[in-house]
């Protein structure tokens, strides 16, 4: 099979899979440039609630394949960010299950999603510096968000691996599984994130990302929504909530 992204929706969940197993899941231009259109069908999708994106196998992504910074790196490196700032421009809940290696592109795919879960075992790393590539600054800052300065220069600096637990230290990851439970929870998780409000969902993430310009909007949209009276009826009758609020309005 030809390296690409597949994906498929289940009980309101896509999974976008990254599939290039012959190079450890190494993104192509071809499958960097696929990224933002299947996520576009994604978030129009009214049956999506939730994306998760992982890759084949033991592996998450082991960065670009780096044949393809071989013609014009600057060009390479335009796809990935297009593709990065599409990810987390996603309106809905995202997550990253993470296996192996997940270093360079990887990385940055991983950092653009709302939430990573990996499994024990684990590898990140940020590699420009052994290529002598600057990383994007949109990268970075959202690099420096996640983990802090201090950490994210040690790993731009360095482009050393780090592990699954220090990853957790220092907020790269949201949790870690032990062998074998990744799967098992990111199905309980996103099962959660489905029964949920996405009127919530939607403000605070754009409200976590630093969206200045739409408080107005969001208060309008809880007006009309009716997510709260039903929301605050089924806790008063201690039944799951019904929310009927959509990113499409």
């Amino acid at each position: 099979m030809e390296p690409q992204l597949l994906h498929s929706v289940t009980d309101s969940v896509a999974t976008v899979v990254i599939h290039h197993p012959a190079k450890r899941n190494a993104m192509t231009a071809a499958m960097w440039a696929a990224l933002p259109p299947l996520l576009d069908t994604l978030a129009a999708d009214p049956g999506v609630r939730a994306l998760v994106l992982t890759g084949e196998g033991s592996t998450f992504c082991a960065g670009a394949d780096i044949s393809t910074l071989q013609g014009s790196p600057e060009e390479a490196q335009g796809l990935a960010v297009r593709a990065e700032e599409a990810l987390a421009a996603f309106p809905k809940p995202t997550l990253a299950a993470i296996r192996g290696h997940c270093v360079g592109g990887g990385s940055q795919l991983a950092a653009a999603c709302d939430l990573r879960f990996a499994m024990e075992g684990a590898l990140f790393g940020v590699t420009p510096s052994k290529l002598g590539i600057v990383y994007p600054a949109s990268s970075t800052r959202r690099l420096v968000s996640l983990v802090g300065p201090a950490a994210a220069k040690y790993l731009l600096f360095s482009g050393e691996l780090i592990d699954a637990e220090r990853a957790l230290r220092t907020g790269l990851v949201d949790e870690v599984l032990p062998q074998g439970e990744l799967a098992k929870r990111v199905a309980e998780f996103t099962r959660i994130l489905v029964s949920r409000s996405q009127l919530t969902q939607a403000a605070a993430k754009e409200f976590a990302n630093g969206r200045t310009d739409r408080d107005a909007y969001w208060a309008q949209q809880a007006r009309g929504s009716g997510d709260t009276v039903e929301g605050v009826a089924a806790f008063l009758e201690r039944r799951q909530p019904r929310f009927t609020w959509t990113t499409s309005g």
